[in-house]
């Protein structure tokens, strides 16, 4: 039997929203694996804002998607045939192996998972690339201290819930900016936050004063633009705003809209940094272990938001621009 592989390949570089002359589907015959070789049924496709970036022809801490290609995405499926002296048949592995049903891959950056610690989809979010993203960020960046008051933007999402979560842990006061009523009451009632601001139906600036009244001492950013530089007015002394992220700005046709309050930063000795995961790969080990072990103790609760159907890619995608993602966004391959 032929087995066909469906695949969302970069037909032409956005400007501004990708759109349906964005991508080009295809289906094409599964190769037979060589040598050193292993096949992946892909189960589960990672939805991240990165990927915006990844369309652009522009130098990057990663190179851009060529035209053509498979677009890139974080994955985990099941080795289903393997010529490869680390992989067997029925290994579960996790890497960057795009956005398509089936993956002949030689190994390079692929790492074994167990689908009985967590479920699969865990490894595309809280164990994967947006935990380690907020975990490295938050703790190494960030350097929250017990009794600060730790600020986070997009924080219902994948990275955002996890930093906020993380920062209780360790003590600190807790407000998470979020768009809508749902997701507001999410941070509080169900993740622990000590506060959380509507963005689409409050004042930013003026909550953040309401909610931060010692101000803040750590800004965990990945939306950008206007609270960015909202945050901006209430940080303290030598506090710390980590750049992860700027979502509100991705799509923009003009150029991207830096803060106008940066003097703060002069004025409070405050340092602002970015950070990129992959710096961290060889501590990634150390991270999902502690992760892993704070959602076994229920000091960490997961919410993903699993759309099915690899044929929805181009939609899914959409969907984290337009808030409508609620928790880490993930597409199942199959319906």
């Amino acid at each position: 039997m032929t087995i066909m592989n469906k695949q969302w390949r970069l037909k032409t570089r956005p400007v501004g929203e990708p759109n349906a002359d964005t991508w080009e589907y295809t289906e094409t015959e599964v190769p037979t694996i060589e040598d050193g070789q292993l096949l992946i049924k892909i189960d589960y496709i990672s939805i991240d804002p990165a990927m915006r970036g990844w369309l652009n022809d522009a130098k990057s801490y990663i190179a851009p998607v060529k035209v053509g290609d498979v677009m890139r995405a974080g994955t985990v499926g099941e080795v289903i045939d393997s010529k490869h002296a680390d992989f067997a048949m029925g290994d579960y592995v996790s890497g960057h192996n795009g956005v398509q049903s089936y993956a002949v891959s030689d190994g390079t950056g692929l790492y074994k998972i167990d689908p009985n610690l967590a479920p699969l989809s865990y490894y595309l979010g809280v164990l994967g690339m947006p935990g380690m993203t907020g975990y490295f960020g938050l703790l190494k960046t960030g350097e929250p201290k017990a009794g600060e008051t730790v600020v986070v933007s997009g924080a219902a999402g994948a990275v955002g819930s996890l930093v906020g979560q993380i920062a209780k842990i360790k003590g600190c006061r807790v407000v998470g900016i979020a768009g809508g009523r749902e997701k507001c009451q999410f941070l509080v009632d169900e993740l622990g936050f000590d506060a959380a601001i509507d963005y689409k139906n409050e004042n930013v600036k003026k909550a953040l004063k309401q909610t931060c009244p010692d101000g803040v001492n750590v800004y965990f950013d990945n939306v950008g633009g206007d609270i960015l530089n909202d945050v901006l007015t209430q940080i303290n002394l030598r506090a710390r705003i980590v750049i992860c992220g700027a979502i509100s700005q991705y799509n923009n046709t003009e150029a991207v809209k830096g803060p106008s309050n940066y003097l703060s930063l002069l004025v409070n000795r405050a340092r602002m940094e970015g950070i990129v995961v992959f710096d961290n790969v060889k501590e990634y080990p150390i991270a999902m272990k502690e992760i892993a072990g704070w959602i076994q103790s229920g000091d960490i609760k997961v919410k993903d938001h699993i759309v099915k159907g690899i044929e929805t890619f181009p939609e899914t995608l959409m969907m984290l621009f337009e808030g409508k993602n609620f928790g880490k966004l993930v597409l199942k391959v199959e319906e």
